[in-house]
């Protein structure tokens, strides 16, 4: 009885005598909301599995199939559960049990999207509790009443009103806004990777641009939800951009600059490039910085600014085929036609050497103790190295100039002696 009656204290109707013909339609309807639900999400998983991973481009498998089948089983037995409180007598046990019943499935509900975004257990909760209170209250009429007391609960920050309610609405709409950003930014860039016929750089360039629209769309939308006067903020955007103008920018040279090499195509991920000291292949193109992979494994972060000033090798920029220049000496008595065939053959025999143009091999010069020679050779692949190319053939030229007794000389100096000391 004491639970009664401060049930009854809370605004709620309850007969002294349970209503056992509606509580029976009600857990009829909680069966028939669970087993749609069920039996929903075990046949629509799939499918929409399949769709998600063809809109997104990632691959989610075993993992994404049980969420997805978690989420659907626990949200159409939810909203099954609401649609069919119509046929519920307001007030009474029966409509307890369905509020407490539809706020729990709803919970569950929110817990499991929060976790699907990738919040943390704590905040997953705090989101399924408060759509637990929520939903009950919703259902059982007290909703009203409800933000009336979170809407009590405030104070003043200058001359603008700070309630608890406010602080609440701006959580769920941020982290609404927040999880179809994200989820419609993947599509995006899943969509723009798949047209064929954009380059890479201009899918990388289209792909930030839609992620931008995404992200100022959701904020003036939520600013429009909550009702937020932006005639507010004219004192900080002013503060702002004399920050942007004096603090960041270098920041905002670096955008600008990145949206450039994206535009003109003079730098796309792929290419190899040399900048100063650094050599190796162009990884990706930030916001901030453009991310350059060499051969040893390390990844250099160049500001864009820099690789709109400073001189550029691109060794990748109309073709990606380039000439891989080998010193080699022979001595003066050795035959240089043999020699130079030999040249050949070690360049050819290297399967990363193209066929045509041919290798050659050009006389330099005549050196003060070997007749200098350079291979000329092509390779399409730069990515790959150029010094391990070099050192392929020189080892094959190796082996070739010992079996043919083709001499590499060292250096070598004459001393004339014009007289000596006479002995004592």
């Amino acid at each position: 009885m004491d639970l009664l009656l401060k049930l009854r204290a809370l605004g709620l109707p309850l007969p002294a005598v349970p209503e056992f013909r509606d509580i029976a339609t009600t857990v009829t309807v909680i069966l028939v909301a669970v087993t749609v639900g069920w039996l929903t999400g075990r046949a629509a998983a799939l499918p929409l599995t399949r769709l998600l991973q063809r809109a997104t481009g990632r691959p989610g498998g075993a993992t994404l199939g049980d969420r997805i089948r978690r989420l659907l089983r626990s949200g159409i037995a939810g909203l099954l559960m609401v649609v069919g409180s119509a046929a519920i007598p307001a007030g009474g046990y029966a409509a307890l049990l369905l509020a407490a019943t539809t706020g729990l499935t709803l919970a569950v509900f929110a817990y499991r999207v929060a976790q699907a975004v990738g919040l943390r257990s704590g905040a997953a909760m705090t989101a399924g509790a408060v759509v637990l209170v929520t939903g009950a209250a919703s259902m059982l009429g007290g909703l009203h009443s409800l933000t009336v007391s979170l809407d009590a609960f405030a104070f003043k920050v200058g001359t603008h009103r700070l309630s608890l309610l406010g602080v609440i609405n701006f959580g769920l709409v941020a982290v609404v806004l927040f999880v179809l950003a994200r989820f419609l930014n993947r599509v995006l860039g899943h969509t723009i990777e798949r047209m064929s016929g954009f380059d890479s750089s201009q899918r990388a360039l289209l792909q930030k641009l839609a992620g931008i629209v995404v992200v100022v769309a959701a904020i003036l939308f939520g600013i429009d939800l909550l009702g937020i006067d932006l005639t507010a903020l004219t004192v900080f955007s002013g503060a702002f951009g004399l920050a942007v103008g004096f603090g960041l920018q270098k920041t905002f040279g670096n955008l600008i600059a990145g949206v450039i090499l994206l535009m003109d195509r003079s730098i796309k991920p792929g290419d190899v490039i040399v900048v100063g000291n650094t050599f190796g292949s162009v990884n990706k193109i930030g916001v901030r910085a453009v991310s350059v992979v060499t051969r040893d494994g390390k990844e250099h972060l160049i500001p864009n600014e820099k690789l709109m000033t400073d001189p550029v090798e691109n060794w990748s920029y109309s073709s990606p085929n380039i000439r891989v220049h080998i010193p080699v000496g022979v001595a003066y008595n050795c035959d240089l036609a043999l020699a130079q065939r030999l040249m050949i053959e070690a360049a050819t025999a290297s399967e990363r050497v193209l066929a045509e143009p041919r290798p050659t091999v050009w006389l330099m010069a005549f050196g003060e103790s070997s007749v200098d020679h350079e291979i000329l050779a092509w390779i399409r692949d730069p990515e790959a190295g150029v010094g391990n190319v070099r050192s392929e053939i020189l080892n094959r030229l190796w082996i070739s100039f010992r079996e043919h007794g083709i001499e590499i000389p060292f250096a070598q100096r004459d001393i004339n002696i014009r007289s000596l000391p006479s002995q004592p």
